[in-house]
């Protein structure tokens, strides 16, 4: 690790591995961090033997870990670094919602969770809270100063959607239009989601907003043509 590691400052950008098997999402997670100031990418690694030989090789502060790598869990390389002395931070990006997997990860510093799939805006507030948090230096001057360093890294859920929009829903219309290759438009969405059209369409604007799909108008029908959604793949 970096000599300066634990000195009075942190000097530099903030140096992030990347650990995604999937190039598409690695690609993806790659570019979201390079947008954040302050923020580089050292190295990207798609397996858990290849995250292991590129730590060995690089100063990293933070490591953004998918939990499910071909060869093993994302958790049991995290497990191979502390014992090897590797005091990198980690956010762990992965669609796992098993709470126990959730504790054991805060007990080898996973100091993050985010769930796929995730906007850049999510990704960003996570490591803009991170900066800040590992920014703060000195000793505190009460408990009020101590809880408001560990507050940083705590992001407000309700804040990070549009007023009258729900997250489990709109996990629900995700899946949906990534299972849809061809795309659908707010009426099939929201028979399948089991949703009226109008509340569909918000949440697809809404995606759409964020860069996850695009929109395109369907011609061929009776009337005003039909807007057709269409999953991103390169946002997954």
């Amino acid at each position: 690790m970096s000599p300066e590691a634990g000195g009075p400052a942190v000097r530099g950008p903030i140096r992030v591995l990347v650990v995604e098997d999937d190039p598409v999402a690695a690609d993806a997670h790659q570019l979201y961090v390079a947008r954040v100031t302050g923020f580089t990418v050292a190295g990207v690694a798609h397996s858990r033997a290849e995250a292991a030989r590129l730590l060995e090789r690089t100063d990293i502060d933070l490591i953004l870990l998918d939990l499910y790598l071909p060869d093993g869990h994302g958790l049991q390389l995290l497990r191979a670094l502390r014992a090897g002395g590797h005091h990198a931070d980690v956010i762990a990006v992965t669609s796992a919602r098993d709470l126990a997997v959730v504790r054991e990860g805060v007990s080898l510093g996973v100091v993050q969770y985010v769930l796929k799939p995730f906007t850049f805006a999510t990704l960003r507030d996570r490591l803009t809270r991170y900066a800040e948090f590992r920014a703060a230096a000195g000793e505190a001057s009460g408990q009020e100063e101590v809880d408001r360093a560990l507050g940083a890294l705590r992001a407000p859920q309700p804040s990070s959607l549009p007023k009258g929009l729900s997250a489990p829903t709109l996990e629900s219309v995700t899946r949906t239009l990534r299972d849809s290759p061809t795309g659908l438009t707010a009426a099939e969405a929201g028979v399948r989601v089991g949703i009226s059209r109008i509340t569909a369409r918000r949440y697809l604007e809404h995606l759409v907003t964020n860069g996850r799909a695009v929109r395109s108008p369907q011609y061929g029908q009776v009337g005003r043509p039909e807007l057709q959604y269409r999953w991103l793949s390169a946002s997954h």
